[in-house]
């Protein structure tokens, strides 16, 4: 009986292990089926939820007041996810962990693009934040003599902040040499030294500088008013590097994309960036050119 028992046990269990290794073998097939249901572009679900990466200011806080006041009303379902430094959200965007992204001006994408062998493209323009040069060693740029000075390591703003330097006399460049320039086409440093940091370090690095050219969202994230507490800062007229609403190419038609970039240029968020920033932050709606 134990016997019997036994080999009628062991039959069952062969067969559920059977079972099991059946519905594993056609679990690759089901999930494709399911992945390949997924639509994109124009054909993505309108009612589906759109994530977008963001750094945290003033990214993130306009994309949080679209969320909490306007996505409702326009039957936008949206998720904000933060990140902290330049690389990350372009990664993400490219690879599908998130729809878009908004962070970037148009100079840093073609340059991340052309590195990374990556296909993002720009949708719409939503504001600039001015690059400045902060000192807590001289109120004003006459003050520099020398000294180091902090710049950001990415190609893009670091040639930006070399011009914003070029501009107010603390270093000279090389004739013809804008905001493409690099390190090695500073034709007279005047005495300063430079320390090449990312740009999301350089705020808490100011300490340790005579002066620091800080990206706009990482000084407003420092507590800085780029308006109120640079010593030198960019004009907003005529400025390439408003920042934009990005997406991986073939996306650009989303439905929800539409929907975001339309309230991304809405009044409603002028408004916003005017009251919250204080001219730190400002307005640039409207296609991105080139």
């Amino acid at each position: 009986m134990r016997t019997t028992t036994l080999k009628l046990t062991t039959a069952l269990a062969a067969a559920a292990a059977l079972t099991v290794g059946l519905s594993a073998c056609s679990a690759p097939s089901d999930t494709s089926s399911s992945s390949s249901s997924e639509k994109k572009g124009k054909d993505a679900d309108p009612d589906a939820q759109l994530v977008v990466a963001a750094n945290p200011t003033p990214h993130g806080d306009i994309l949080n007041f679209v969320r909490d006041n306007l996505a409702k009303k326009a039957g936008l379902n949206l998720k904000v996810r933060e990140f902290t430094d330049y690389v990350l959200p372009n990664t993400a965007t490219q690879n599908g962990e998130v729809d878009a992204n908004f962070f970037q001006h148009k100079p840093y994408l073609d340059d991340f693009n052309k590195k990374n062998k990556t296909d993002i493209v720009p949708v719409v323009n939503v504001e600039i934040e001015p690059l400045g040069l902060y000192s807590k060693k001289g109120k004003k740029v006459s003050d520099l003599q020398g000294g180091t000075i902090a710049v950001p390591n990415d190609a893009t703003n670091e040639g930006r902040a070399l011009k914003l330097l070029a501009d107010n006399g603390v270093i000279k460049l090389k004739d013809g040499v804008g905001s493409e320039a690099k390190l090695s086409d500073v034709e007279d440093k005047k005495g300063v030294k430079f320390t090449e940091l990312a740009a999301d370090q350089i705020p808490s690095r100011l300490d340790d500088v005579d002066a620091a050219v800080i990206n706009g969202n990482f000084a407003i994230g420092a507590k800085l008013n780029p308006a109120r507490d640079s010593i030198a800062l960019e004009k907003a007229d005529g400025n390439p590097y408003a920042n934009f609403l990005a997406v991986k190419k073939g996306n650009e038609a989303d439905p929800r994309i539409a929907k975001l970039a339309k309230l991304l240029n809405s009044d409603e968020v002028k408004k916003y960036i005017e009251d919250k920033f204080s001219g730190a932050v400002l307005p640039a709606f409207g296609p991105v050119k080139g």
